[in-house]
């Protein structure tokens, strides 16, 4: 059966007004290998994808019951969808985010992206997305991310990633569930500055011309200028706008933030830097709490 109403109601106030931040724990194929090896499992350790998917569950899964992984500094999750699928002691993982730990999930639904046209790299297809949507709903997913990738400063490029984007976030909208709209800005661009302008105002455009009951999260590379995104957190319909790490260390992504009052965090790597597969649980509670204390203060 899908959520209580209820439920959903105190996540959405979460996920709106909370103090906190999102912590991204959706690392998919392409990228899981890397983060492995950032945790110092390297890839003998697995044969085939589901030994791989299953390392990166320990690891996920060690996150999760952390002991500072909880209500008190996190507001929600991102899951792949392997890890939607799977369980933490006998509890599937996104139950066992809510009731447990008091942190709402949600789920990584693109299918990666489409070589770069135009400076920028649309989401690939997403064909089963409707059967997707409802096993979320029955699984306890709030929400969901969407992740495209914005190169240069291409009015084209920037337009056809934002239209796509919100094309489906309404899909996603119409299933009951929030959508979090990620048009990444590459860190490396040599035209970080005038592409966040650009995407900023087809953003607006794209808000403006939806229904006031459509609402969306935003998930955004921290801007060159602090508060450049202001306007778009104060939107009617904008539940929250996060800032991903983008590849920035945890110390130098927080410094930014700090830097925009109205982001909070939505980490991946920043989240899990320092943390290795050796260390004693002391050690590794310790490194996470660190983590995730820094990246709590950048975001208040």
């Amino acid at each position: 059966m899908t959520q209580d109403i209820s439920i959903q109601q105190q996540q959405f106030d979460r996920i709106a007004n909370g103090q906190g931040f999102i912590a991204a724990l959706d690392q998919s194929g392409g990228s899981t290998p890397k983060a492995l090896a950032l945790y110092g499992v390297m890839e003998d350790a697995f044969s085939n994808d589901d030994e791989m998917f299953g390392e990166i569950h320990k690891m996920r899964s060690r996150i999760i019951t952390a002991p500072g992984f909880n209500k008190d500094k996190i507001l929600g999750a991102i899951l792949f969808e392997k890890t939607m699928d799977a369980a933490i002691d006998g509890t599937p993982v996104a139950t066992y985010l809510w009731d447990r730990c008091g942190v709402v999930p949600f789920l990584k639904v693109d299918k990666g992206l489409e070589a770069e046209a135009n400076g920028a790299q649309v989401m690939k297809p997403i064909p089963d997305l409707d059967a997707l949507l409802a096993r979320a709903a029955k699984a306890d997913i709030f929400g969901t991310k969407m992740r495209s990738v914005i190169k240069e400063a291409n009015v084209e490029g920037i337009r056809d990633v934002v239209a796509q984007q919100f094309d489906v976030a309404k899909q996603i909208a119409a299933a009951g569930l929030l959508a979090i709209i990620e048009p990444e800005v590459d860190i490396h661009s040599d035209t970080k500055g005038e592409a966040e302008i650009l995407l900023k105002a087809e953003l607006l455009k794209q808000l403006n011309a939806l229904p006031a009951e459509t609402n969306v999260a935003l998930k955004l590379t921290l801007p060159n200028v602090s508060g450049q995104y202001d306007e778009l957190a104060d939107h009617a319909n904008v539940v929250r706008v996060v800032a991903l790490s983008g590849g920035y260390s945890t110390d130098q992504a927080c410094a930014l933030l700090s830097q925009n009052a109205k982001m909070i965090a939505s980490f991946s790597r920043a989240l899990t830097e320092g943390l290795n597969v050796t260390m004693s649980d002391a050690d590794y509670n310790a490194a996470l709490g660190s983590n995730i204390e820094k990246t709590y203060q950048a975001s208040l």
